[in-house]
């Protein structure tokens, strides 16, 4: 189906863009911070996406799921001794960051946390899965990527 011809996107990546947008977080946690801490993950992860990846301004798809305590389980692992406070960090990206720019996104967001809202680095777990541009579709029922 051909997409109309007023239509424009602002997720539509430019020439500028070089594959650099769509990260999609889904966050999981236990229950029962406040929503100022939870605003501060929000804006951590946002800030350290922005800086690693050169995520574009207002490229924000982020969710929080809270777990009541019975519901969440974070082994140590590892070597890790992980809290309560442990957060379970999934990004969904473009298959085209780097691992130079993976470490560098890890290593953001603990040092983001640690500050606000004042998480462990312990407490910090990422998973990043690589997906084909053609895998997206952001709005409207088309693939503005592939």
């Amino acid at each position: 189906m051909a997409e109309p011809a007023a239509f424009t996107s602002p997720c539509r990546p430019g020439p500028h863009a070089k594959g650099r947008v769509m990260p999609l977080l889904h966050i999981s946690m236990r229950a029962g911070k406040p929503q100022s801490y939870r605003q501060a993950i929000l804006d951590g992860l946002y800030r350290a996406m922005r800086e690693a990846l050169n995520v574009p301004e207002g490229d924000a798809f982020m969710a929080i799921t809270e777990h009541e305590p019975a519901n969440v389980r974070c082994g140590n692992a590892y070597g890790v001794e992980r809290s309560e406070d442990a957060l379970l960090i999934q990004i969904t990206v473009f298959a085209s960051r780097t691992a130079e720019q993976k470490k560098a996104l890890y290593r953001r967001i603990t040092d983001l946390l640690g500050e606000n809202p004042g998480i462990r680095p312990e407490d910090v777990f990422v998973n990043v899965l690589d997906a084909p541009k053609e895998n997206w579709s952001v709005g409207h029922g088309i693939a503005q990527f592939a």
